[in-house]
């Protein structure tokens, strides 16, 4: 279902996991179900393939497949839903983190910054706190951290300032008036892109999501199985490639007593893999994506 989303780095997240077609394998972000039903191919009829997706409107591209189980729930709690399907271990888990091109095409949910759209953002539909919850309530300080952190921005305290001087701010139309002043025509783009993926990062709780599925990781792979994540900007890169490295998200290697590294992954590639310019062409949103590669020791 190429209009919902367009799977990135398809065969290099796929081969990735070195698939055993008995294998059991975890695809932890749905969305249009391509990477998902790319692993189906190349298992067989023993292995098992469990999806995750919060979002609502995934679960309509999941095909008819007894080796398929559809978990419409948050990724960040594999570890319990692998245990309720008695599950103890997998051979591979993906994630194409980041937004679906379904989500971004869809002006009702406010991801994007196309559309006059109320400020939503929320992948999960059923989630309470929304894009324009954390514009209007959110004290100054607590606003600027979420600009500063996750969506990088120097002057992120000037901005949040213009917001809440310009409350209510509810939907994509009026935030871009306010924040008209804070950059030139040439840089339009990009710094609203930051703006809404702080609230996006925001509203979610992308971080938190992310770091609780690689501490899971941990223990649900086999040894020898691997970890394959997809990240679209360097906050999720950065946290990946040091839990890779070192177990942690600071990227420190700990040792023991004798100088052993204390790691429990070792890097399949050396270097972030990225996409071909050809992909870039045929799929302009896959121009951020970086593909880390890891396996359990």
């Amino acid at each position: 279902m190429s209009e919902y989303h367009n799977p990135v780095l398809l065969h290099d997240s796929v081969g990735g996991l070195a698939i055993q077609p008995s294998g059991v394998y975890v695809d932890c972000t749905f969305g249009g179900g391509g990477h998902s039903r790319h692993i189906l191919g190349l298992l067989g009829p023993e292995g098992k393939l469990v999806v995750f997706d919060k979002d609502e409107d995934a679960k309509k591209n999941a095909p008819e497949d007894p080796r398929l189980h559809f978990v419409a729930s948050d990724f960040r709690f594999i570890r319990n839903y692998l245990k309720f399907l008695k599950i103890p271990e997998v051979n591979g888990i993906l994630a194409d983190l980041g937004v679906s091109s379904h989500q971004f095409d869809t002006p009702e949910r406010g991801f994007s910054i196309r559309f006059d759209s109320e400020l939503d953002m929320r992948m999960d539909q059923n989630a309470k706190l929304t894009a324009a919850d954390i514009l209007n309530n959110y004290e100054a300080e607590e606003l600027a951290r979420v600009l500063y952190e996750y969506g990088e921005l120097t002057n992120s305290r000037k901005v949040a300032a213009a917001i809440i001087a310009a409350r209510p701010v509810m939907n994509t139309v009026r935030l871009k008036e306010v924040l008209a002043p804070f950059y030139r025509k040439q840089d339009e783009h990009k710094f609203l892109a930051r703006v809404f993926q702080a609230l996006r990062i925001e509203v979610n709780d992308e971080m938190g999501g992310l770091k609780d599925l690689l501490m899971a990781s941990e223990d649900i792979l086999a040894p020898g199985g691997r970890l394959s994540v997809i990240s679209y900007h360097s906050l999720e890169d950065r946290l990946v490639k040091n839990f890779i490295r070192a177990g942690n998200f600071a990227g420190e290697v700990e040792k023991d007593f004798f100088g052993n590294p204390l790691v429990k992954m070792k890097a399949i590639n050396r270097q972030v893999i990225i996409p071909t310019d050809e992909e870039i062409k045929m799929n302009n949103r896959a121009r951020s994506a970086k593909l880390r590669v890891a396996e359990k020791i």
